[in-house]
């Protein structure tokens, strides 16, 4: 099977979304770097890659740490990430895969 050259969205994506791009969307959001409707649906992966580039630079900022975050952009992202997680989870996503290498 042949690797897709457009991202599917990240309301289409594997694991309600919890996945390396839907975090850089997610991010970008936080961020305000793109509109929150925005699920990149259609995006070639190098249009990912400059999201990452500007999403990598605002973390820079804050020592790539949550708990650096002003108020406004903390509450941001527990509202992005925190919803994600919930919709996975309904979804069957327990985070599993994400740590199974750490066992």
């Amino acid at each position: 099977m042949a690797r897709p050259d457009k991202y599917v969205g990240i309301d289409n994506d594997v694991n309600g979304g919890m996945t390396t791009i839907g975090k850089i969307i997610r991010d970008a959001w936080v961020f305000d770097l793109i509109d929150e409707t925005e699920t990149c649906e259609g995006w070639n992966f190098a249009g990912v890659d400059a999201l990452l580039d500007k999403v990598n630079k605002e973390w820079d900022k804050y020592g790539c740490l949550v708990s650096h975050l002003p108020h406004e952009l903390f509450e941001r992202h527990q509202k992005f990430h925190g919803e994600a997680m919930e919709k996975a989870r309904a979804s069957g996503w327990s985070g599993e895969v994400e740590t199974e290498d750490e066992k």
